[in-house]
């Protein structure tokens, strides 16, 4: 039994059972930290062995008393260092940001450590959460779990390595425009972006307007993804926009019969969406998997200009990045000190206006309507969760793709974009690898809070090309 490699759900069956103590699992899981994170920098504020060795101990106390918190009963979990957890810094990968440790845990936080996980530490994030590649001046850059002269993808890219290289069970992200899954994608795992309002956020500055981002689940299987989102999810009055059910239905069993399901491909949205080569490609070898399933796959496409969406994406964003951003802008020096793309967001935020909001929410509603309209055909949506392989480590994101300049730093990640403006669920499922061992992932969009139908889809293309699913990073 190599405890690093067994899925969470068998690692929790394991505990329960005693055929593993949670002292044997932390010391696996630190083992195998202490092997591959000095290369990779995924888990950063690592919490001393010790301490961590006698939470262990108290875990396994509680069994032999017959007591368990949860399904997740001693497994270690770091979480994305966007979000508060008691006892650690949140750096949010800034230098701005202060060192002491957060006094209290945030909502997502302190429902896993109720299901009984163990808070190892947090997982590498860029500044601010922004942009897809992990890097920031406080702990540096997370290398590609495949290889390692690439990126890791972000914000959430220290979760993902940390899970492809087998040093968390099951993690934890956030979502705004692809930070779950696009990491997720670039390093052979899950993650899922849930419905809005499916994960709730109250400990957010405002909880009535700034929906675009979420928290979610990452795994190795998509039972472990399903087990994570059922702890995270669930309403809470503090959140209004939040869902008003419980998260116990994504325990369920996800088997089911997919016969008659129809997906829709949506492809580079007929030549809008420029890519690198072979990404379609390989895109769409993981939909032939799907077919074989029962699934039919046919071609499709937006109904309304991708460029009109874009435009309304664009002024959201001022109002939600900028602001987020702009809550350091009155420390002296600021700009000296936080990198140039945040210091860009919080400048185009400052000729917002609320006409413009307003003009951008209509557009984003009819959108919304039009994916309504489309999702009268199909039952998913198909499109590559990125449009580049995993570029250089050492750039800051793709000046241009097949040609065309990009003309944000955000550009280049357009694809991403369109289950988040419309509050869509979405699953990066494992794709594939170019020649050179790249891997790229599949975005599988679900109707609206069709997070468990969703779920059961990605189970059954899982079921179906697990000779892909279990390949493993060189070294692990």
């Amino acid at each position: 039994m190599v405890i690093p490699n067994m899925s969470a759900l068998a690692l929790s069956k394991a505990i329960h059972s005693k055929q593993v103590s949670c002292r044997e699992v932390m010391q696996a899981y630190l083992k195998q930290i202490e092997k591959h994170n000095p290369a990779s920098n995924a888990i950063v504020s690592l919490a001393p062995q010790e301490a961590l060795l006698a939470q262990a101990d108290e875990r396994d106390t509680q069994l032999a008393r017959g007591q368990s918190m949860g399904w997740m009963h001693g497994l270690p979990q770091a979480v994305k260092d966007l979000l508060d957890v008691q006892g650690f810094r949140t750096s949010h990968g800034s230098p701005l940001t202060p060192h002491t440790p957060a006094g209290k845990d945030a909502l997502m936080a302190a429902r896993m450590r109720a299901a009984g996980c163990i808070m190892i530490g947090k997982t590498n994030t860029p500044e601010f959460g922004l942009g897809s590649h992990t890097f920031n001046e406080v702990f540096g850059a997370t290398r590609n779990a495949w290889v390692p002269s690439k990126t890791a993808g972000g914000s959430s890219g220290g979760a993902a390595v940390a899970l492809a290289q087998r040093m968390l069970p099951v993690a934890d992200g956030s979502d705004f425009m692809g930070s779950l899954r696009n990491p997720a994608g670039w390093n052979h795992v899950f993650g899922m972006r849930p419905s809005q309002g499916r994960v709730p956020k109250p400990s957010a500055p405002d909880v009535f307007i700034a929906q675009l981002s979420t928290e979610g689940p990452m795994a190795r299987t998509v039972s472990d993804l399903a087990m994570l989102l059922s702890t995270q999810a669930g309403y809470d009055a503090r959140a209004p926009l939040s869902i008003q059910a419980s998260g116990a239905a994504f325990a369920q069993n996800l088997d089911a019969n997919m016969k008659g399901k129809r997906v829709g491909w949506l492809g580079n949205l007929n030549g809008y969406l420029p890519m690198e080569s072979g990404v379609l490609e390989v895109c769409q070898d993981a939909l032939k998997v799907l077919e074989t399933t029962g699934c039919s796959v046919d071609t499709t496409s937006l109904s309304m200009q991708p460029e009109e969406i874009w435009d309304a994406w664009l002024v959201w964003r001022k109002a939600l990045a900028g602001n987020n951003t702009g809550a350091y802008a009155h420390l002296p020096n600021w700009r000296e000190k936080v990198k140039p793309e945040a210091q860009w967001e919080y400048d185009q935020s400052l000729d917002l206006t609320g006409p413009q909001l307003m003009k951008a929410s209509a557009t984003r509603t009819l959108y919304y309507q039009s994916m309504l309209t489309l999702f009268e055909s199909f039952d998913v949506l198909a499109i590559p969760t990125a449009q580049v392989w995993p570029f250089d480590i050492k750039e800051r994101w793709p000046q241009n793709i097949a040609g065309r300049s990009m003309d944000t730093y955000h550009r280049w990640m357009e694809v991403v974009l369109y289950p988040t403006f419309a509050g869509l669920p979405a699953i990066s499922v494992p794709a594939g690898f170019n020649a050179q061992g790249l891997p790229m992932g599949l975005q599988l969009i679900g109707k609206p809070k069709g997070d468990f139908e969703l779920l059961q889809v990605a189970h059954a293309y899982e079921m179906a090309a697990q000779d892909l699913i279990q390949k493993r990073p060189p070294g692990i």
